[in-house]
């Protein structure tokens, strides 16, 4: 699938998944007081390198490196465009 961004090479196309606004005791988070989310869902992947293959596939939920990649905003939303090594885990549930 196709939504119209189609990363080169070994990156991957995020889009971060939010964080809780409520702590487990019930309090309420601002949004200043919550950290950006490390936790995304990959929307799109490039087609790897001849010294890279890529590890992940549309639809994964993924934990990246809190600096990684570069952030887009398209059609309305925003999005993280990075190096597939900024990638840390794929989350299985």
């Amino acid at each position: 699938m196709s939504f119209g961004i189609k990363p080169l090479g070994a990156r991957v196309v995020i889009k971060k998944i939010e964080a809780e606004e409520k702590t487990a005791g019930g309090i309420i988070l601002t949004s200043s007081a919550k950290e950006a989310p490390q936790y995304a869902e990959v929307v799109a992947v490039g087609p790897g390198t001849k010294d890279e293959d890529m590890e992940v596939k549309v639809g994964d939920k993924v934990v990246f490196s809190k600096y990684a990649g570069t952030e887009i905003k398209f059609e309305g939303e925003e999005y993280s465009i990075m190096d597939q090594s900024g990638i840390l885990a794929v989350v299985e549930k």
